[in-house]
């Protein structure tokens, strides 16, 4: 992965530090009309984005793996996580896979259905694919910062 990485970098926005690589990660699902919390990653070093060809990357300091709750999927992301992006599509990703049942199963393409823009689909390199709801992906923590920020006290009257 790194030396894809490398080889984009020429002409491509890199921004480093975790809040302004968070704040960017956000900005690209938006320009690309993804949920936006399809990648819930922290302490994020590096994302970079080269408009010309599409590649995206973004590094973390360490691999970590997610939760979506609405659909019971654990999701990992590597500690490089690159991908082609498009409007509405994520093609040839690299570093995101999903847990069916106990096997991990790697990720390589998601796109939200054009007939239907309410479904994202997922599929693996094998051309298997699993539809859920866009809404399933639709980033999380804005009940959390507002806990954190009240003291923690709504989140006990919010449940």
């Amino acid at each position: 992965m790194a030396q894809a990485i490398e080889a984009q970098r020429e002409g491509a926005e890199v921004y480093h530090g975790a809040a302004l690589c968070a704040e960017k990660a956000v900005e690209l699902l938006a320009e690309t009309n993804m949920p936006l919390g399809l990648l819930p990653l922290a302490d994020i070093e590096e994302v970079g984005y080269n408009r010309a060809t599409g590649f995206v990357w973004l590094r973390q300091k360490k691999a970590l793996t997610h939760t979506f709750k609405q659909i019971g999927r654990q999701v990992s992301y590597g500690t490089e996580v690159t991908a082609f992006v498009e409007d509405r599509k994520m093609k040839r990703m690299t570093g995101v896979k999903s847990k069916e049942l106990l096997i991990w199963i790697t990720l390589c393409d998601m796109y939200i259905d054009k007939d239907d823009p309410s479904k994202i689909t997922f599929k693996t390199p094998t051309g298997l694919g699993r539809t859920f709801p866009v809404s399933a992906f639709e980033k999380e923590d804005c009940g959390k910062a507002k806990a954190a920020a009240g003291g923690g006290k709504e989140a006990l009257v919010a449940k």
